[in-house]
């Protein structure tokens, strides 16, 4: 008997030690580690902000030489309703959005502009197009609503007769996004597709097969990867 209550006093012990070394001892954790960890937050936070995909037409992803991306994405059309100038002249309008999501070290800053002159759409003969650059800026919750969020009518009301122009700076981890408006004296055959993209330092802008070379860059080395 004797024997037995001083196993169990040394099982009881037993476990007592086990539990105690079972308990979870603070880790100290580097500062570098949590500076890694803070960047993935960050970063994280980026992709959650442009990780609605349903009205994006087309994404085009560029690295620096350090291998950090800049994005741009470009949505499909809303719209396609016309549009009357204070001198009564009907036209078709559609709006689009481009977004830049700069996942680099350094700020990137563009300038483009449009002609005030009216461009020509090969494949859709007697179709001509004005294109506009409002100053307003696109943010997520206006991606659901008519038009983009986009007070069309005030805008080209204030701005036909003008030409129009866009200059921006995105800093590092951040992204801001833009409009677009093109306005047709008549509606295009088949769909309407448009989009912006860098090529040797250039911006170009695209309205189906056709292309505008129509701003600037400061970053160079800039390699297109998907």
């Amino acid at each position: 008997m004797r024997k037995k209550i001083i196993l169990s006093i040394m099982v009881a012990i037993g476990l007592v030690s086990c539990g105690e070394g079972n308990k979870s001892t603070p880790v100290k954790v580097s500062k570098e580690l949590e500076k890694s960890k803070n960047a993935i937050v960050a970063e994280s936070q980026i992709r959650l902000e442009v990780s609605d995909q349903k009205n994006v037409d087309t994404r085009y992803v560029y690295s620096d030489p350090i291998g950090h991306n800049l994005i741009i994405e470009n949505s499909y059309p809303r719209g396609g309703l016309k549009y009357t100038d204070p001198l009564g002249k009907e036209y078709i309008y559609a709006v689009f959005w481009t977004r830049i999501t700069n996942e680099m070290n350094t700020p990137f800053e563009f300038k483009m502009e449009f002609s005030e002159d009216s461009y020509d759409l090969p494949s859709s003969p007697d179709r001509l197009f004005k294109l506009f650059i409002p100053s307003d800026t696109l943010t997520p919750e206006k991606e659901t609503l008519f038009n983009y969020g986009l007070d069309l009518e005030k805008y080209l009301n204030d701005n036909f007769r003008k030409q129009t122009d866009l200059e921006r700076t995105i800093n590092p981890k951040d992204s801001n996004g833009f409009y677009v408006v093109t306005l047709f004296n008549k509606g295009v055959n088949g769909t309407l597709r448009t989009g912006l993209s860098i090529k040797e330092e250039k911006l170009i802008y695209r309205i189906n097969e056709k292309t505008i070379e129509c701003g600037n860059i400061n970053l160079k080395q800039l390699e297109f990867k998907e």
